[in-house]
């Protein structure tokens, strides 16, 4: 949350993301207090760019990267839960 990732790092990670692009997006009470529905993200990696780019709170944590975040090369992500996935994603 200090440093939340702009458009076009979110576009990379939505690019090399192994879970569904959909659970990017944290589905809690601002979601909701929004008005958002959560059918209009699935399979829908502009709409997950485009709305965590705006909402940066939403954007589901811990997301594991690995790569060059600060280069335009591809990268390779998970959404870190539960936690015991981490530890094989990082090997």
């Amino acid at each position: 949350m200090k440093e939340p990732p702009d458009e076009n790092l979110l576009t990379r990670i939505v690019k090399g993301l192994e879970d569904p692009v959909e659970d990017l997006v944290r589905k809690d009470s601002k979601f909701k207090k929004m008005e958002l529905t959560p059918e209009d993200y699935v399979g829908n990696s502009k709409a997950v760019v485009e709305i965590l780019s705006d909402q940066k709170a939403l954007l589901q944590r811990p997301v594991i990267v690995k790569g060059k975040i600060d280069g335009d090369g591809p990268l390779k992500a998970i959404i870190g839960r539960p936690k015991d996935r981490i530890a094989d994603f990082i090997k």
